[in-house]
């Protein structure tokens, strides 16, 4: 009975016909796609696996319209579509929109140029087609929606709607030094925790953990102005990323560095440097060459979901395992953080929600006071019992009961803030000239792509939130080259890790409401003049270190749930997806669990805490060849949980059948529309006329 046809559906009243100004444009987002609708009169399942809705009854509100991008008229009570009635008046823009659009209008960018669906411009912002036949709704036709429209505060909703400061917005001195600094802090957890992990493992003592943690802060806060100057220009933070921590701790437990004499720590460190920074250059050739643009089209929300989820879930058996060496103070600590950032994140002190913001270092800050009572109160003091005297020397059975648990429970055992200078600048090959080895270079190199695949989900993300459109493929590239080359200073200054975009960043810009790119360089600058005062460091360095496992409980978590919110860019309930994400994660664990147990007997008395029996495969596994460095390569990357979840979910992703919109696709913008509006050019174009210098290299820009 219901014809959308115009020509032929016969009128029930003399209305007159709607103006064209209402047709659908051709060159939607849905046909770019190859998204198609649901409606509710289907009982099957779609050959995408998407399983349609059930009819309901609808509110008589407007729907969005995801293939026109615009709202979408319901259809009325007695039955009959609304769009055969007369047209309502234009919507009047809300107030809260007029600041936002009085900065697009001067920047020469149409009223309409609002997102579409993953971050496509609409069709308005296009070139023109013909114009097509009008279309009406169909009675109870039902949408599905790839992207949320409307989602929790807490989440990524509209940008123009709940964003306080855009991408080139600059509300003032003050403000933006306030919200920089507010940026960095809620980041803190990323950016100081490794080094708190991987130099310890070295054999390090707290005076190098202080000095690695300063570096870290002044590294961070330099390839931060770098990227956000001539990178992508996003304001994303770059530091030491998580994905670099488990083929650190791979190479830090290599055979070869068993029974080291002399200082473990510096011959450790300069092996390390030396695969970072050909693992590095191997990022800034993939983004420069314009090599990045090509490898883009495997990457896909599909793709990148299971491999930044594999990462947190990955350091399970370091996590629960350490804080419960002191259960009172590591679970209190989990408690206080999950409180913080759960039940308490909706109060506002302000006009800021403190407790969601600042959960980490409320947390840290409130469980390092409670122990620091405990000890001093001597609740951990144990009579005759001395903690610096090794284990091997003490003869008391009651101190050996209780020297772990004095170890790690009290809060003086630390001497790194009283050594600490008051004023120390990092300089590169500051632990000797780095040593550069094949083997643990080509593993650098497989994981600075996996770190690639995080940065586009990152800029693909955060762009949908501060920018005016996502990026070029040419930015893309840039951003991943610019990241390389960041990673090279990083193993130059002999941080431990390489430096690429943090992936907790999207969610901290969606919770502050933050996005200028003013208010993060200015962050950075005062974490660099913070990075030379030496004290800061050591007292990062004095956190005892079950508080660290508890707060890395949390952020490795946050982590894995950051990479499985990537499937809102695709259908999340196809069938297709499904399996392909629970193939993906499922082997990204239990692969790495045959290549870590492979060889070793129950009974073995290895020479590392249990928390580091997964990375010592290197030793072990079951590739067993006449070459050995090429066994050390394939037992490693192949016990690492991102590396397989990739390859599984690369490979499935893009040989099984789906569409662009089952699948997620990610929309990058087109170079020539790039070109010919104003507000892309000023969000990602180079400052002071770099880009006309290299104007010739035309994979690497606008």
């Amino acid at each position: 009975m219901s014809n959308s046809d115009p020509k032929t559906r016969p009128r029930p009243g003399p209305w007159p016909p709607a103006p064209e100004g209402s047709a659908m444009p051709a060159s939607s987002w849905a046909k770019r796609t190859g998204f198609r609708p649901k409606f509710s009169g289907e009982t099957n399942a779609s050959d995408s696996g998407q399983i349609s809705l059930p009819p309901r009854q609808r509110e008589p509100d407007a729907q969005p319209d995801l293939e026109a991008g615009r709202v979408r008229q319901v259809p009325a009570v007695n039955g009959e579509p609304e769009g055969e009635k007369a047209l309502p008046p234009p919507p009047q823009p809300s107030d809260k929109d007029q600041s936002v659009k009085k900065r697009r209008d001067s920047d020469g960018v149409p009223k309409s140029s609002g997102h579409g669906a993953n971050g496509q411009a609409p069709a308005s912002a296009l070139p023109a087609d013909p114009p097509p036949q009008s279309r009406r709704p169909v009675r109870n036709e039902e949408v599905v929606d790839v992207l949320p429209q409307n989602v929790d505060d807490d989440g990524l909703v509209n940008r123009h709607s709940h964003m306080k400061y855009e991408l080139r917005d600059t509300p003032g001195l003050v403000p933006i030094g306030l919200y920089g600094f507010q940026h960095y802090l809620s980041m803190l957890g990323s950016l100081i925790l490794i080094p708190l992990v991987i130099v310890p493992a070295m054999g390090g003592t707290h005076e190098d953990t202080a000095n690695v943690l300063s570096t870290v802060l002044f590294v961070s806060g330099v390839t931060t102005l770098l990227h956000t100057s001539f990178g992508s220009r996003l304001p994303l933070i770059q530091g030491p990323s998580f994905i670099y921590l488990a083929p650190a701790l791979a190479i830090i437990n290599s055979p070869e560095f068993r029974g080291l004499n002399g200082n473990n720590f510096k011959h450790i460190m300069k092996e390390l440097q030396g695969a970072i920074i050909i693992g590095s250059a191997f990022q800034a050739i993939l983004g420069y060459s314009g090599l990045m643009s090509l490898i883009s089209r495997l990457i896909n929300p599909v793709v990148v979901s299971p491999t930044i989820a594999a990462v947190g879930l990955s350091f399970y058996s370091y996590g629960f395992p350490l804080v419960g060496t002191c259960l009172e103070i590591g679970a209190v600590q989990i408690l206080l953080v999950v409180t913080f950032s759960l039940y308490l994140r909706k109060i506002s002190i302000f006009g800021h929600r403190v407790f969601l913001i600042y959960a980490v270092p409320l947390g840290l800050a409130i469980t390092w006071a409670a122990a620091f009572l405990l000890t001093e109160a001597g609740a951990y003091s144990y009579k005759g019992c001395d903690i610096h005297v090794p284990a091997s020397n003490i003869i008391s059975e009651h101190c050996r009961k209780h020297v772990s648990r004095m170890k790690h429970c009290r809060v003086d055992t630390s001497h790194a803030l009283k050594s600490s200078p008051w004023f120390r600048f990092p300089y590169p090959l500051q632990w000797g000239t780095p040593v550069f080895t094949w083997k643990m270079a080509i593993v650098m190199c497989v994981v600075s792509i996996i770190a690639s695949v995080d940065s586009v989900g990152s800029y693909h993300a955060s762009s949908l939130l501060v920018a005016s459109r996502p990026p070029t493929p040419g930015v893309l590239s840039r951003g991943i080259g610019l990241e390389g080359l960041s990673s090279v200073l990083a193993g130059l200054w002999g941080t431990g890790t390489g430096s690429t975009t943090l992936t907790e960043n999207v969610h901290t810009i969606a919770v502050t409401k933050m996005g200028s790119r003013r208010a993060v360089e200015l962050g950075a600058c005062i974490f660099i003049v913070l990075s030379l005062v030496g004290k800061v460091g050591g007292f990062i360095a004095s956190i005892p270190e079950v508080m660290v496992a508890a707060l890395l409980c949390f952020m490795w978590a946050m982590l894995a749930a950051l990479g499985l919110s990537n499937l809102r860019y695709s259908e999340a309930g196809s069938s297709r997806n499904i399996i392909i994400v629970g193939l993906s994660l499922f082997f990204s664990l239990s692969v790495p669990a045959y290549f870590q147990q492979y060889g070793i007997s129950p009974n073995s008395n290895l020479s590392v805490p249990s928390y580091f029996q997964p990375y010592i495969v290197a030793s072990h596994g079951p590739f067993r060849s006449s070459y050995g460095g090429l066994n050390y390569v394939l037992n490693t990357l192949l016990s690492l949980h991102m590396v397989v979840a990739f390859l599984v979910a690369v490979i499935l992703d893009n040989t099984v059948p789906g569409s662009r919109g089952e699948r997620g696709v990610y929309v990058w913008s087109n170079p020539e529309v790039a070109r010919r509006e104003p507000a892309i050019a000023k969000d990602y174009g180079l400052p002071f006329r770099i880009s006309r210098v290299f104007r010739w290299v035309k994979w690497v820009g606008l």
